[in-house]
C-alpha cells in the first residue's frame, strides 16, 4: 500500500492511499521541500529549496540548485527512480523545478514543482 501524501483519511476513515505512479511523485515533491535537518533520523534528507525563497535569484543560483537536487534524488530515491534529467529555471521571484524521471523498469514521467512568487 502507498500512503498518499500529504497524510489523510479516506471517506471511510482510513490512511489515504494512492497509486504508485502518484506515490514516486509524492515522494520526489518531499525531497524538493523538505529542508535539510527536518528528519531526525535523516538529518542530511532534502533539497533545501525553501530555503532559497528568500535569497537573491540568478541563473547561477539556477545552476547550483540544479546539481544539488540531481545529486540528492539520485541519492535518496535511486533505489526507485531513475532520474534522467535535472531542469531549473528562475523566473522573477519564483524557482521552476522540472524532474524527468523513470520509475524502475518503467516509463519516463516529468513532474513540474514550483517554490516561491506566483505558479
Amino acid at each position: 500500500m502507498d500512503i498518499d501524501f500529504p497524510l489523510h483519511f479516506d471517506p471511510l476513515g482510513h490512511t489515504a492511499a494512492t497509486t504508485s505512479e502518484d506515490h514516486l511523485r509524492d515522494m520526489i515533491e518531499q525531497f524538493l521541500f523538505t529542508n535539510p535537518g527536518e528528519r531526525v533520523n535523516h538529518p542530511d534528507f532534502g533539497s533545501g529549496l525553501l530555503h532559497l525563497v528568500f535569497g537573491p535569484n540568478s541563473p547561477e543560483l539556477a545552476a547550483a540548485v540544479q546539481f544539488t537536487v540531481q545529486a540528492g534524488l539520485q541519492r535518496w530515491l535511486g533505489d526507485v527512480i531513475d532520474v534522467q534529467a535535472v531542469e531549473v529555471d528562475s523566473v522573477d521571484a519564483s524557482l521552476h523545478v522540472t524532474v524527468s524521471y523513470a520509475p524502475k523498469g518503467g516509463e519516463t514521467r516529468t513532474g513540474t514543482f514550483t517554490t516561491g512568487g506566483a505558479p
